[in-house]
């Protein structure tokens, strides 16, 4: 791979003006097409075949017209008042009035003539049922419904919104991501220690995330796309666009700083750290488009949309750096070492920061593997008691519409409220369906955390009825999911007394199914993606071991950034510190998206880290000194990359969104730990006391293995021919001197 990849770095080196020009068309291009033809993205979360979804189906084939979207207005009186009061009464009716106007309005569910007003008559709600889906409502319906509450809210009736119409948008805002970038470049000049050299892989990211979000728009008009697809891969493009990017400029700085001239060090970075960007970056996309296999539609697309992006960081990696490299010429200076990396790790002067924490690691090896494995495993104690679900109108910032309408709820109708559950009664063809559904709904309203069952609404052949089943629990409680499961397994003899089939759905419903599923598809995933760093690992370092302690590493990670989003978000510590007031079950899909992501973000930190110990085990055959030789190496890079991936990650935290909310958290301090903890610090420490045994492969095993090829051991024969073999070995960073003899531990 290292010998054709170095030839099409010089390629792009030669031909940088129209490489420039290509990528800058094609970016215009995109963005043209993205914006022209883009879909629209949605914030519902639902899975073909479970139960739910088979009642959700049965409804819109019985009531037509039953799927559109609604709004809930959400009335409270104003103090020493009443709902009833003759002014409020006046008031709410001329706002619903007001709303009736937009031509897209259904119907309006009036709480005087439906009698939705708690006991004390200080708290009601009336519903607006639009003619569209509730992703397709459109901005004008939604700005039409906001103005009708000014009527009255200016006359001093509290109003607010819940329904499944979102009224509070969390994607207007640029801010974080600015910021994210703006941290990253920090990271980056202080790292080369110029300004320009800093700006190359920002710029070239940026254009790679321009692509790869205007091609994911693009699809969301042919595919159903939610939101959180498009946020996570603006996050990883960002993220491993300025890392990938960071890899390259810097072998090629530390090539210049060796007397290479600039085509040939192009050529070679690509060669050499391009390799390791090629697999690292495949590596991500099979892990993201791996996410297929847990058989959950939006999480497929999100692993896909995501994986696009990444597949665009690494073609600008290797074909657009290059060429950027070559405009800049010999304005990007041979490497310069900032106050806290002095000097180039060499047999003269072995001081860097790097160099002397791969030695201080040498030095403690089993007590620094007991003292991170132990540390990690504490962390990792809360993700045992994990809850899954979906976040609900609770979890909002206390500021918005639908968190305040979401507590009067609560405090006019009890908890169970804001999460009703929609029984589907299919009498089958019975004579009396009728009894047949009083019958079921004194059976429901005998079970113990059932608070109110409504009467049941009829399809116009009478042979399908809906009920309202309000829980005495919240939507994301336990109570509440053992309920559903009740209905569900537990009264098989009312059904067959009866002669009907019972459904259940409603958002309620669905987040519980949606939970369950993705629970259940998460062993099956992480251990595909366990199988599958095993076998890339072993091609490319040709070991047993290597592998091995790298999936270990991974699992560590894994856990310990589960951990911690369970103990902020589900257990309730520093949520003000977050902007959120109240604790929730995690998010269904974040584990199995955490361990995507982090899986092949922790491959890219191994193979970078671990293929500069190969490379300088392979020149020297000496394993304890090609560890530290490899921390002192890569160990600046890698602490760059991981800080920027933090730091891009770690923006999105500060978004009002919850879903972004708890998806930052959980890959930042994911990343930090792999970075630092796994990969800087576990990683060397296991090395050490491997010895030559961490890379043993039996002979027969290495001979069926394809060779990969990430440290250029091809391009050091292919350049034999016209490069001494000392001037070889220099130009690949091998070390220039073997380093003083220590004693083996």
């Amino acid at each position: 791979m290292a010998k054709y990849l170095y030839r099409f770095g010089k390629w792009s080196y030669r031909k940088r003006r129209l490489v420039v020009i290509g990528w800058i068309l094609v970016l215009l291009a995109t963005v043209v097409v993205g914006l022209s033809f883009k879909g629209a993205t949605s914030s519902e979360f639902s899975i073909p075949g479970t139960k739910a979804q088979v009642a959700i189906d049965l409804l819109n084939k019985e009531f037509p017209g039953a799927n559109g979207g609604n709004v809930r207005m959400i009335f409270a009186a104003p103090a020493g008042k009443t709902l009833d009061s003759e002014d409020v009464k006046k008031t709410i009716t001329a706002t619903l009035e007001q709303a009736k106007k937009d031509t897209e309005v259904v119907a309006i569910l009036d709480p005087y003539n439906l009698k939705t007003i708690n006991q004390d008559k200080t708290i009601g709600f009336a519903d607006i049922i639009y003619k569209a889906e509730t992703q397709k409502v459109s901005r004008e319906s939604k700005e039409h419904i906001v103005e009708s509450a000014k009527i009255s809210r200016d006359a001093g009736v509290q109003t607010e919104f819940g329904g499944s119409v979102q009224l509070t948008d969390f994607e207007t805002s640029p801010v974080p991501e600015v910021i994210g970038v703006f941290v990253a470049y920090a990271i980056l000049a202080f790292t080369f220690a110029s300004l320009l050299a800093a700006g190359l892989p920002i710029l070239t990211a940026i254009v790679g995330v321009g692509i790869g979000i205007m091609g994911v728009l693009f699809v969301s008009r042919f595919v159903p796309m939610t939101s959180t697809a498009t946020i996570l891969a603006i996050m990883l493009g960002l993220a491993v666009g300025i890392d990938y990017a960071l890899f390259i400029v810097s072998r090629h700085r530390q090539q210049l700083a060796e007397g290479l001239e600039l085509e040939e060090s192009v050529g070679r970075a690509v060669g050499t750290a391009g390799s390791a960007v090629v697999f690292a970056g495949l590596t991500v996309i099979v892990a993201l488009a791996g996410l297929s296999i847990t058989g959950v539609p939006f999480l497929s697309i999100m692993g896909l949309a995501a994986s696009f992006t990444v597949l665009i960081a690494v073609l600008i990696a290797i074909n657009l750096i290059p060429a950027v490299l070559g405009m800049a010429g010999s304005r990007i200076s041979p490497a310069k070492y900032s106050r806290l990396f002095r000097k180039p790790p060499t047999a003269a002067n072995q001081k860097t920061v790097s160099l002397r924490w791969g030695r201080f690691v040498s030095r403690h090896p089993v007590i620094i593997i007991l003292i991170v494995v132990i540390t990690l495993v504490t962390v990792s104690l809360p993700a045992l008691h994990m809850r899954l679900g979906l976040p609900d109108n609770g979890a909002k910032p206390e500021e918005t519409t639908e968190r305040k309408g979401y507590e009067l709820l609560s405090k006019g109708f009890g908890p169970g409220f804001n999460g009703p559950l929609v029984v589907v009664i299919d009498v089958v063809g019975k004579k009396a369906p009728t009894e047949a559904a009083q019958a079921v709904m004194k059976e429901l309203s005998a079970l113990p955390n059932v608070a109110f069952v409504a009467q049941p609404n009829w399809n116009q052949t009478n042979k399908i009825a809906l009920i309202s089943v309000i829980p005495k629990t919240g939507p994301n409680t336990l109570e509440t999911v053992d309920l559903v499961h009740y209905i569900r397994n537990d009264m098989d003899a009312l059904q067959k007394a009866q002669e009907v089939d019972l459904y259940i759905t409603g958002a309620t419903a669905v987040n519980i199914d949606v939970s369950a599923k993705l629970n259940s598809a998460l062993p099956v995933f992480a251990l595909v993606v366990v199988g599958l760093a095993l076998i890339l690992l072993a091609l490319v370092f040709r070991s047993l071991l290597v592998p091995l302690k790298s999936v270990i590493g991974f699992l560590l990670s894994l856990a310990s950034s589960l951990g911690v989003v369970v103990f902020i978000f589900q257990d309730g510590h520093f949520l003000k510190v977050l902007g959120m007031s109240q604790s929730a079950p995690i998010l269904s899909f974040l584990p199995v998206l955490v361990t995507g992501v982090l899986f092949g973000l922790a491959m890219d930190y191994e193979v970078f880290l671990v293929s500069r110990m190969r490379e300088d085990y392979i020149h020297t055959g000496k394993a304890r000194e090609s560890v530290i030789m490899g921390i002192g190496h890569s160990g600046r890079v890698v602490t760059a990359a991981g800080l920027i991936m933090a730091a891009v990650f770690s923006s999105f935290i500060f978004t009002e969104d919850p879903i972004t909310k708890a998806m930052g958290v959980a890959l930042t301090f994911g990343v930090l730990v792999d970075a630092f903890v796994v990969r800087m610090t576990l990683v060397p420490a296991v090395m050490i006391l491997l010895g030559r045994s961490a890379w043993y492969i039996p002979k027969w095993f290495d001979r069926i293995l394809p060779n990969i090829d990430i440290e250029g051991q091809s391009l050091l024969k292919h350049l034999s021919d016209t490069t001494p073999v000392a001037a070889q070995a220099q130009a690949l960073n091998a070390p220039a001197s073997p380093l003083p003899k220590r004693k083996r531990r």
